[in-house]
């Protein structure tokens, strides 16, 4: 293991990989530590939940129909053939 990811690991930056902090829980002899990492963190589940929730979207917006003369929204797809 590279120095700076034992330092990335000893302040707790979110960026090093379990792989990593595994290696070092065996070497110190605290693996069996590693299932209270993975431990179900109930307000952690919340908070998650509570920022998924749902947002209301507002109205549609409108687009110009061929009754009303405006130009069309989508272009063909097919190009024009030469006449």
């Amino acid at each position: 293991m590279s120095r700076p990811t034992l330092r990335a690991l000893e302040r707790g930056e979110p960026g090093v990989t379990i792989g990593a902090i595994g290696n070092v829980l065996n070497t110190l002899s605290l693996v069996e530590s590693l299932a209270a990492v993975a431990a179900d963190d109930r307000l952690g589940r919340q908070l998650e939940d509570a920022r998924l929730e749902a947002t209301q979207r507002g109205p549609k917006a409108k687009r110009p129909s061929a009754r009303s003369g405006g130009a069309r929204a989508y272009p063909s797809a097919t190009p024009a053939r030469g006449r």
